[in-house]
């Protein structure tokens, strides 16, 4: 499965911060390596505020450990991987 390049939406349902083992475990089970700049590219899109908040107009040098599997995309920015729900 290749980074969607097109989705209807995009919805950030929490950190790794935030997240006990196990919901992460849940989370990255069955994740693929997948394309930052493509996902940096549809939060631009579709979450504009998160976009701001991390400032991803400038380089990340995390994006490059970003993951996907159906219906999740986890992007890496500062060591925080964010689980956003695509549709």
């Amino acid at each position: 499965m290749k980074t969607p390049e097109k989705v209807n939406g995009l919805e950030l349902i929490g950190t790794c911060v935030g997240c006990e083992i196990r919901q992460w475990d849940k989370f990255m089970k069955g994740t693929t390596k997948a394309d930052g700049r493509q996902i940096k590219k549809l939060i631009k899109k579709h979450l504009p505020e998160l976009y701001d908040d991390l400032a991803l107009n400038l380089y990340n040098p995390y994006e490059s450990q970003s993951q996907k599997k159906k219906g999740l995309l986890v992007y890496v920015h500062s060591m925080i991987e964010y689980f956003i729900r695509y549709y």
